[in-house]
């Protein structure tokens, strides 16, 4: 176990009531906001109605940058940096989810500078300081809501990278359960899988793990698959809605990852798939998740898979380890393509091995290897890309 500092400044308004606080709080940083958003579901379920009305109310003006993508691209945040400095905006509500937040943060940084936002990425130029972002969340999966970090795509390189600072964390998240009522089954179900892989990256690590976080993180995990299928068969269900909401932002607001150091290995890979081919991230997910607890279960790193066999799907103890570590992933199988009904495998969604040496150096990064629970190389990478097709 390491030492860690534990700071989660992040101010939540959880619950039904939760966009009545919007003006008051939007108002302590600022009289003219940029609202950022995606497409226009926002205004047919009222959500941007309700924004509008409180932020008038409390006599701010509002600037908006809508039209950002899954998969957020760096030509909308270079848009949203040109309005902030244009007007003169003093912060920013991300109205959405992960992409619409992530490219939020790279604008609430990129509007301090005088250089292309890109920069944060090609020349790992600091996210500080920023504007204050706020969010309401429409969709519980990247936890972006409570954490500091943003993924952005670059299509003309085909690169999806991440880079964040504490000062792009949103300093209010308003978090109202039933707006992600409307979230259809297949965005729910890659949004699932999403708050697992956040989990399973700190889960599965190198380090001896602090026993009350490991027990936490199993909590989350059961918390998701109990509640996951729930939400696509019931999606007014609030207390299933809520249930992932919150789960979301505790798999990845820094609490869970405080006292391990582990080098995440399947976001990495997955980011290559976003990059090169624009799915779905949480999908890409479910697909790479399972092959690589193929590839690196072994009797050295069984007794991991042991305790989530164990302590989230109730697996026998009495089993030997490497055993129950199979049945694992038997089980998540199932829930990924079963229970949740996604897509197994890339040939299903139009991807063979064209790209599987490029997208392998690259997951790999400038270090040449991805130093995750299990190290892996550009040949090992290329090797569970194969195993999904």
């Amino acid at each position: 176990m390491l030492n860690f500092t534990y700071d989660i400044p992040t101010k939540v308004h959880f619950g039904d009531d939760a966009l009545d606080y919007i003006g008051e709080e939007a108002r302590k940083f600022t009289d003219k906001i940029l609202l950022t958003y995606g497409g226009g579901s926002i205004k047919e379920n009222g959500i941007y109605e309700k924004v509008l009305l409180e932020l008038e109310a409390s006599g701010v003006k509002v600037y908006e940058l809508s039209g950002i993508k899954p998969n957020p691209r760096i030509d909308s945040v270079r848009e949203g940096i040109r309005i902030i400095k244009e007007k003169e905006i003093g912060a920013i509500i991300a109205v959405g989810g992960g992409s619409t937040i992530d490219a939020s943060k790279f604008m609430a940084a990129g509007a301090m500078v005088d250089f292309d936002p890109w920069k944060f990425i090609s020349e790992n130029k600091p996210m500080s300081p920023a504007l204050p972002l706020l969010t309401v969340l429409t969709m519980a999966a990247t936890g972006s809501e409570m954490d500091c970090g943003g993924v952005i795509t670059n299509l003309e390189t085909n690169e999806k990278l991440s880079s964040g600072h504490k000062d792009t964390r949103p300093k209010v998240s308003f978090l109202d359960p039933t707006l992600t009522y409307t979230v259809n089954k297949y965005q729910t179900a890659c949004g699932a899988v999403d708050i697992l892989s956040h989990i399973f990256e700190n889960y599965f690590n190198v380090d001896e793990s602090m026993y009350m976080l490991d027990r936490i993180m199993e909590s989350l995990m059961k918390t998701v698959i109990k509640y996951g299928p729930i939400a696509l068969k019931e999606p007014e269900n609030y207390e299933a809605r809520a249930n992932l909401m919150w789960a979301s932002s505790w798999a990845i607001n820094g609490f869970v990852s405080a006292s391990s150091k582990s080098s995440w290995t399947v976001h990495p890979m997955e980011h290559e798939l976003s990059a090169f081919y624009d799915i779905t991230h949480g999908l890409g997910l479910a697909i790479l998740t399972p092959r690589w607890m193929e590839y690196v279960l072994n009797e050295k790193t069984a007794h991991k898979f042991y305790d989530l066999g164990v302590n989230v799907f109730d697996i026998d103890k009495n089993l030997d380890k490497l055993e129950v570590g199979k049945i694992v992933i038997k089980k998540l199988n199932k829930f990924f393509f079963k229970d949740l009904e996604l897509d197994s495998n890339l040939k299903d969604i139009g991807i063979d091995e064209s790209k599987f040496d490029q997208m392998s150096k690259k997951a790999c990064g400038k270090k040449g290897k991805i130093e995750g629970f299990v190290e892996l190389s550009p040949a090992d990478v290329k090797e569970i890309y194969s195993m999904c097709l």
